[in-house]
């Protein structure tokens, strides 16, 4: 049998002989060209690292884009999902499970969330995004105000609040009433909120507390705590999208939780996805409290798989790990290994670093990223080259201080002649 035999029944047909190119003709007839031809054909994975179709073992560095928070193949992480598929698998939204139950429980709770709060359970960031942009409409309030340089996700709503012209222009007209505010302008967000708190016509600010696309760019504390406040003063949902900083990606469950980003502030609503499930897809929404937990009533949103039992149980495996391991605090301690290991190179290309945890970004002299990328990914190391001028790391949770060592010993041994501009206006790209 092969992987084209509709008997095929062996995860061994799809890993077994055929090279990379191979993979890569059938990935070109088969599959749409939305992302283009794959950089590789990964057959398996083990901790952080991965293999591809011609046997080559790469270190994960960006981890599914956040999202293999355990890394690849986690023994406690495969045994609940196998467990939970050998009980029940799947039944509609007609009925609960044990395990949706209490993840919805154990969510209220790393959120922090005050008595009323609720969960609503999704398959994605952009579904939870989608949620959460119809909680906003049901204020009956038309502005929704967002962040230039957000990404919220590909579906219509989700795509409204994001800013990228080459990401919406494709899709308009697109749900209207969203409004742009440039990144962590004070006066901006002040300005979008002039007027009596009274009679105030905006329903929703959403942002990121780390914007991921753009750059790794984290949000000042003094923004978010200010936003909080004049969300709170004219009624408006705050509303963080902490799809891809959430789930102890920044050594805390959640990034706002962090004093450099926040802490203290309690949002109106948190989106979850990416690492919720270690790899299985599952988003989630958090309502904080009885108002916003009730906006959006019977009937009025749905979804046949959110919440399903083996996307609940991989969530809570996954948050299980992430507490007996210990892995909070070894974010934090890798991540800030890993900035200061990029900070002694020395190196004229690595210019700075941003983020928390392992979320990172590394900031370039050049527009070479992705030259940078393409030579990591020879080298044995998955990383992305978010802009230009920045790559973005977000490994496993796993990460260890050895890997780390690996990869700047790779950065190290770079060509310096990369950190030289061929052309001086290259530079000018945000990142």
């Amino acid at each position: 049998m092969n992987a084209l035999d509709p008997r095929s029944d062996t995860t061994a047909d799809l890993t077994g002989p055929g090279s990379g190119a191979e993979w890569t003709s059938r990935y070109s007839g088969a599959v749409m060209d939305t992302f283009g031809p794959p950089q590789r054909v990964l057959v398996r994975g083990e901790g952080a690292y991965v293999w591809d179709a011609d046997g080559r073992r790469y270190l994960d560095l960006l981890g599914g884009i956040a999202v293999n928070s355990l890394g690849h193949a986690h023994p406690t992480l495969t045994a609940a999902i196998s467990a939970q598929l050998g009980t029940i698998g799947h039944v509609s939204n007609f009925f609960g499970t044990p395990t949706q139950i209490a993840l919805a429980e154990r969510l209220l709770e790393l959120a922090a969330a005050p008595e009323g709060s609720r969960v609503f359970f999704s398959n994605s960031g952009t579904e939870a995004n989608e949620a959460a942009f119809k909680m906003a409409r049901r204020t009956g309030r038309p502005r929704i105000l967002a962040l230039e340089g957000s990404f919220h996700g590909r579906s219509m709503g989700a795509l409204a609040l994001t800013s990228k012209a080459a990401y919406r222009e494709p899709f308009e007209p697109l749900p209207g009433g969203v409004e742009f505010l440039p990144f962590g302008d004070l006066d901006a967000l002040e300005a979008a909120f002039a007027g009596d708190p009274v009679t105030s016509d905006v329903a929703a600010l959403f942002l990121e507390p780390i914007q991921g696309e753009a750059g790794v760019r984290p949000v000042s504390a003094s923004y978010l705590q200010r936003a909080r406040e004049l969300t709170r003063e004219h009624g408006a949902l705050m509303i963080l999208d902490e799809v891809q900083t959430g789930m102890g990606r920044t050594g805390s469950w959640l990034a706002h939780q962090l004093p450099q980003l926040g802490g203290g502030i309690v949002p109106d609503v948190v989106t979850l996805a990416k690492g919720l499930g270690g790899g299985f897809p599952i988003g989630a929404v958090v309502a904080y409290g009885h108002g916003p937990a009730a906006l959006l009533g019977r009937g009025q949103h749905g979804t046949t798989f959110g919440g399903n039992p083996v996307a609940s149980a991989a969530a809570l495996a996954t948050i299980g790990v992430i507490e007996r391991d210990g892995l909070l605090a070894s974010v934090t301690a890798v991540g800030d290994h890993l900035r200061s290991r990029l900070a002694e190179t020395g190196h004229p290309l690595v210019v700075g670093t941003r983020g928390e945890g392992l979320l990172v970004g590394i900031e370039l002299a050049a527009p070479v990223s992705a030259d940078v990328a393409s030579r990591a990914l020879d080298a044995g190391f998955i990383v992305n080259p978010v802009t230009p001028t920045a790559l973005r790391l977000a490994p496993p949770l796993i990460l260890t201080r050895e890997q780390v060592d690996d990869f700047v010993a790779f950065l190290e041994g770079l060509p310096a002649e990369l950190a030289l501009p061929t052309d001086p206006a290259d530079l000018t790209t945000e990142a």
